[in-house]
């Protein structure tokens, strides 16, 4: 079976990592941060709904929904970027080793 250099490993999960501190940023910043400054955001309207509400009630939801299609995009990317192919990923898995 093919190895992958450790330099390569390390970057791809330096790579990923950062994407996931990222992701759960946004999370904490349209889960909690919006509720600190409901009182200020409530001056701005999303369809004529104070922002802090529509974020509670809708806003996260769509935010999470959307950060599942980007990390999709992205991690394919990151994949393509460090040549980690889902065709010998799936060979693999079925018990099968890579051809050099």
């Amino acid at each position: 079976m093919k190895k992958i250099d450790k330099s390569t490993a390390d970057a791809y999960f330096r790579a990923r990592t950062t994407m996931i501190f990222i992701y759960l940023a946004i999370g904490f910043l349209v889960s909690y941060v919006v509720v600190f400054f409901a009182e200020p955001l409530s001056n701005i309207t999303v369809n004529n709904i104070p922002l802090h509400y529509y974020m509670g009630s809708q806003g996260a939801v769509l935010t999470f929904i959307i950060l599942l299609f980007v990390n999709a995009v992205v991690s394919d990317r990151i994949d393509k970027k460090f040549g980690i192919d889902d065709k010998k990923n799936e060979s693999i898995s079925r018990g099968n080793s890579v051809e050099h």
